[in-house]
């Protein structure tokens, strides 16, 4: 054969294979409907109509590969306005999606849709999806489930099968109603009336034996089980009685896998874990629990509730229907208050580091920055007698005692992307606090918090460091924040008050764990670092629903780069309007 007829074959084949690899690398795109409708619903007894996606409760699962383009139309049936926030997606240059109602858009109003268009960079795991609007996100969310490219394979053992677990908090009372109430007395908001798992709330409430999540499972196989925290305002410890599990991924991040009995969830976080089943059957079944971890001074909804995990069984002549019969083995979880096993807990997420999936940790910071997060209070308005610490003063919330108020009538991207944020925004954030103090020892007098909506200004592409300081404002407790837009890595972390001159000695700089909610802990503080590389404008706020009512938020609006893949583009045609 001639020597140039070998070259063309041999470079045809080149071109062929290369072209393949592209095409598996560069994703799909992927359609989903949402329809926002209202669907009647019975638990605990009782019959009440939510806002559901679907007609479904939980929502339904989006699934897609990294590099896939998602393309989600969110069509309102209902009188509610409502929006979706896809948690954890990056968002890289498509700001326009990210959802939380007056921060990136305003809301889709009844009779409207809006087309949420992303694309997945860089990212693979469980992320999940919610309202941002109100408290829509008690009853609308789902599973937002990110596979691998093609042919790439998990760095820990291939699961058997993947089963997404989302833990909830179900009201009997509608939610809206709960926050508006707490909102206009000044008080703390009713507690919720059960927890569940995917919806179901299980044996050990009133009336819900036949509403209980059942995992049905076989010996000797390896399950990935993707647990979700969508509760609305509580952390949650997670055990499945006898039996260990190897936490693999924490917000759709890798982690040096590590074996635990118990797992805990701030709201909005997730975690990957594999369950390795027994290998021969083991004639028990065994409860699946979750239940709060808390250390403030409120009231919650301090129950339990209980999932089934059964083995599958081949019925035989000795074993027909001998499963009703089995024992249900029963586990412990830490106290309420376990503050120590929390932080214990914590401290064992380290990223994977390595070429593969390298920890992209700044190591020199452009900006630091030093918010303090906690309660504090309004004065109650005259004529009016309320609620809160005092019946002068209502619980409110603040970072850096500013507590942050959202726009009515746009939405802060459009007014920075459209210039006219002067009218909406300060741009005068403190970057530490305006009156310091004994953060998490006896609080000042002065509880008050200032009004406002400010936001912190970056340039693109600047290295940040921020520590986030809890204060013993009104009670000592944990708040799981959650940067929009954003993964960040968690470097350090520690109890009291943070020391600037010895504290970032013990600074994890090789392989802290990357995440997109952090609990910051109960009487302590914790420092993140990350690159402003991603233009727009980004809420960063607490998880914890009321706190997020009562102002314990803020904005970062990110510049524009020089190049033209450094600039946020303009918003689509159909984006809402206010």
């Amino acid at each position: 054969m001639a020597m140039w007829v070998l070259h063309y074959l041999l470079v045809t084949f080149l071109i062929t294979i290369t072209y393949g690899i592209d095409a598996a690398s560069a994703g799909i795109a992927r359609h989903y409907t949402f329809h926002i409708q209202l669907k009647n619903i019975t638990r605990l007894c009782k019959t009440k109509t939510i806002v559901a996606v679907n007609g479904k409760f939980p929502g339904p699962k989006v699934t897609a590969r990294e590099g896939d383009n998602l393309q989600i139309k969110v069509v309102n049936h209902v009188s509610n306005n409502i929006s979706i926030h896809w948690h954890g997606i990056r968002q890289l240059r498509s700001g326009w999606a990210d959802g939380p109602s007056y921060v990136t858009q305003c809301p889709i109003q009844t009779g409207q849709s809006y087309v949420y268009n992303f694309t997945i960079i860089g990212q693979r795991g469980t992320l999940w999806w919610h309202a941002h609007i109100q408290w829509m996100r008690a009853t609308v969310y789902g599973p937002l489930i990110i596979l691998p490219k093609l042919h790439q394979p998990y760095p820990f053992p291939k699961p058997y099968k993947q089963v997404p677990i989302i833990f909830g908090e179900w009201f009997n009372a509608d939610p809206q109603a709960v926050v508006q109430q707490a909102l206009q007395t000044g008080a703390g908001p009713n507690a919720s009336d059960a927890h569940t798992f995917n919806g179901l709330p299980g044996p050990l409430y009133n009336c819900s034996t036949k509403e209980t999540y059942k995992l049905v499972v076989k010996p000797g196989k390896t399950y990935l089980l993707q647990l979700i925290n969508a509760a609305l305002d509580d952390e949650l410890f997670f055990i499945i009685a006898n039996h260990t599990l190897t936490v693999v991924e924490a917000d759709a991040s890798y982690v040096k896998p590590f074996q635990t009995n118990i797992v805990l969830l701030g709201p909005g976080q997730t975690t990957n874990v594999l369950l390795k089943t027994k290998p021969i059957y083991p004639n028990a079944t065994f409860y699946m629990l979750a239940r709060p971890y808390f250390t403030g001074q409120g009231t919650i909804d301090n129950t339990t509730v209980a999932g089934i995990l059964k083995y599958h069984h081949k019925p035989t002549s000795n074993h027909f229907n001998s499963s009703k019969n089995l024992p249900v083995i029963k586990p412990s979880l830490p106290p309420i208050n376990s503050t120590s096993y929390a932080a214990n807990f914590t401290k064992m997420f380290r990223s994977l580091a390595n070429s593969r999936f390298p920890a992209n940790v700044p190591k020199i910071v452009d900006k630091k920055f030093f918010f303090t997060v906690g309660l504090g209070t309004n004065p109650c308005p005259k004529n009016q007698t309320c609620q809160g610490p005092t019946n002068t003063t209502k619980f409110a919330a603040a970072i850096n005692n500013v507590s942050f108020i959202l726009p009515n009538t746009t939405s802060l991207l459009q007014s920075y992307f459209s210039g006219m944020s002067k009218k909406v925004f300060t741009t005068n954030f403190p970057s530490t606090p305006v009156f310091p103090f004994n953060y998490t020892g006896v609080p000042p007098n002065n509880t008050m918090v200032s009004r406002g909506t400010k936001v912190v200004v970056l340039k693109y592409n600047t290295t940040v460091e921020l520590v986030l300081q809890g204060t013993s404002i009104l009670g000592i407790e944990t708040h799981p924040i959650h940067l929009h837009g954003y993964n960040f890595y968690v470097v350090g972390q520690g109890f009291g008050n943070f020391d600037p001159t010895r504290d970032p000695k013990q600074y994890n700089l090789a392989d802290p764990v990357e995440r997109n909610t952090i609990n910051v802990p109960s009487g302590g503080w914790v420092a993140i670092r990350f690159l402003a590389d991603n233009p727009g404008v980004w809420f960063m706020h607490c998880h914890i629903e009321i706190h997020l009512s009562w102002g314990l938020t803020m904005a970062w609006v990110v510049l524009d780069g020089d190049l033209p893949n450094q600039k946020l583009p303009p918003p689509p045609s159909d984006f809402p309007k206010c």
